[in-house]
């Protein structure tokens, strides 16, 4: 996606060879007419998916995943890093290792916002690891729903999580792909 891929470019900083920051834009001060250009993005790839509900993992992918469902017309279901004292036992949980804060959390999907009939589109800002996205999917195939695809708005390609996913079965759909990083400098993948 140019658009994005400009942006990244014009106001993304590499701080080193893992690490790229874009809270300018995309998670701490947002671009709404770029995040609506997103989700326009991802609902034309994945449109005719049959997609019930869009799916994301609180907070940073909550603005790509608004915008998607927004465009499809399907509900949005925030997924949790902790347990809320109201879900009570009603959820389904798994442990995921954020690679960007290299800590664990407890991620938690409701099981009054899934059913079994359910097709999913999960929607993330980024992909390190792949931990955050086939923890999704798990809760939602432990559900017995099923995931129809995996939006990504920035994929870092020189780290695990792209092979990850696709050993997994899944279809991703990454809008910016990440050659590499170096201070000062970011590369795409073509």
């Amino acid at each position: 996606m140019y658009l994005l891929k400009n942006r990244i470019l014009t106001d993304g900083k590499a701080i080193n060879s893992e690490i790229l920051k874009v809270d300018s834009f995309i998670n701490h001060q947002i671009d709404s007419n770029l995040m609506k250009e997103i989700g326009k993005e991802f609902a034309s790839h994945f449109r005719d998916k049959n997609i019930s509900r869009v799916m994301t993992i609180e907070s940073s992918g909550i603005a790509p995943a608004l915008m998607t469902s927004l465009e499809l017309n399907v509900p949005l279901v925030v997924l949790k890093k902790q347990t809320s004292k109201i879900l009570n036992d009603d959820f389904y949980q798994t442990n995921v290792i954020s690679f960007t804060k290299n800590t664990t959390y407890n991620l938690t999907l409701s099981k009054k916002y899934i059913k079994p009939d359910d097709h999913v589109l999960i929607i993330d800002d980024f992909l390190a690891n792949g931990e955050a996205a086939s923890g999704a999917a798990k809760l939602i195939e432990e559900a017995g729903a099923k995931v129809i695809g995996i939006g990504i708005v920035i994929e870092k390609s020189f780290q695990p999580g792209r092979e990850k996913l696709d050993n997994l079965g899944f279809d991703v759909y990454s809008l910016a792909r990440i050659k590499s990083l170096s201070e000062g400098k970011i590369e795409f993948l073509d």
